[in-house]
């Protein structure tokens, strides 16, 4: 496929520069892949969508403030955005300066904590934090939020709080799982007494996210790996919600990420690892029949997802509808439920 087939044109206005006051008073898109039928609710209209049995699995990863701003010894500034914690005192990061630093080359964090880049691949570098604090302390005391490219704001206390899931629970994001935003205590207290089931796995978003796809031929593209946990209690709820028929919805592209790219090989097993996985138009999902996600940038990978999900003709035409009635999109934007016919996955779910 190529890549002018997952283009629309959206009105600048229409990007969402805050959250919503309060979580949960977003809008919400319902998608019928079925019928084709869509609906404009209240993301407060959720549980009347969902059934006893059903099963919501959630990204549990906590985003880190991954930006951080320092000095090269020339005195040159530079702007650090931590992609990956790999140890205690070492974590890949993209660098945006005047002049690509060098291997060896030593950096000024916060005017406090030393930095040497020891290793680049491409356009990561391999960065080792001197000093007694671990990476995560650094980023705790010195890093913001690391707000995407299209808010075109400077972070506040606010989003220290709203760029972050209620549940988020395992440091490592550098962006959130954004379509967890929308709930609150409140909305997972009605949920479970609507006797919804939730379980949680651990997916780190990295900043390749927001990487654009360059190729025409999207095939060509080329995602970057990121890191990933299923614990054995989510394989246990997703075969209980198999045996009763219940339906299973990924919160967020990511969860559906996870999940799908841990039935890939045979069987649906625990564990963690990398995935490259790159869902677009013809994957075989085996695992998701339903999903709650955001509106998503034009030509990127996870609008490339969703068009998988539910067909790209009718993505597209959901899109369009939102435009026209004025839906907030992008991460602080608001939200669609989307789905394909009632155990129509269940039923290929790989046995564990």
């Amino acid at each position: 496929m190529r890549l002018e087939q997952f283009d629309f044109d959206l009105p600048e206005e229409l990007i969402a520069q805050h959250p919503p006051h309060h979580r949960g008073m977003s809008r919400l898109l319902h998608l019928n892949a079925a019928s084709g039928a869509m609906r404009d609710l209240l993301f407060q209209d959720l549980p009347d969508l969902m059934a006893p049995g059903d099963l919501l699995v959630f990204n549990d990863t906590r985003v880190v403030k991954a930006r951080l701003f320092g000095q090269k010894t020339t005195g040159g500034s530079v702007e650090l955005l931590i992609e990956r914690v790999v140890g205690p005192h070492r974590a890949w990061a993209l660098i945006r300066a005047s002049h690509a630093p060098h291997v060896g080359s030593a950096l000024k964090v916060a005017g406090a904590v030393d930095v040497s880049v020891a290793e680049r691949r491409g356009e990561f570098y391999l960065l080792e934090f001197g000093g007694p604090d671990t990476v995560l302390d650094v980023l705790e005391r010195h890093g913001s939020v690391p707000l995407p490219p299209y808010i075109q704001r400077r972070p506040d206390e606010m989003d220290e709080s709203r760029y972050q899931t209620v549940y988020a629970r395992v440091p490592g994001a550098v962006a959130a799982p954004t379509a967890g935003l929308h709930f609150d205590e409140h909305m997972l207290a009605r949920l479970r007494r609507r006797e919804v089931d939730f379980a949680f796995l651990t997916l780190h978003v990295g900043a390749g996210t927001f990487q654009p796809v360059r190729e025409s031929d999207i095939d060509a593209h080329r995602m970057h790996s990121e890191w990933y946990e299923l614990p054995e209690a989510t394989v246990k709820a997703l075969e209980r919600a198999r045996g009763r028929g219940g339906r299973v919805t990924a919160v967020g592209t990511t969860t559906l990420r996870a999940l799908e790219a841990a039935a890939q090989s045979e069987g649906l097993h625990a564990g963690a690892g990398e995935t490259d996985l790159f869902i677009r138009p013809g994957f075989a999902f085996r695992i998701v029949e339903r999903l709650i996600t955001n509106f998503h940038l034009p030509r990127s990978t996870l609008l490339m997802l969703v068009c998988a999900f539910v067909g790209t003709e009718l993505t597209l035409k959901a899109y369009r509808h939102a435009i026209a009635e004025r839906y907030r999109f992008f991460s602080y934007g608001d939200a669609m439920l989307v789905e394909v016919e009632p155990g129509a996955r269940l039923q290929r779910m790989p046995a564990a």
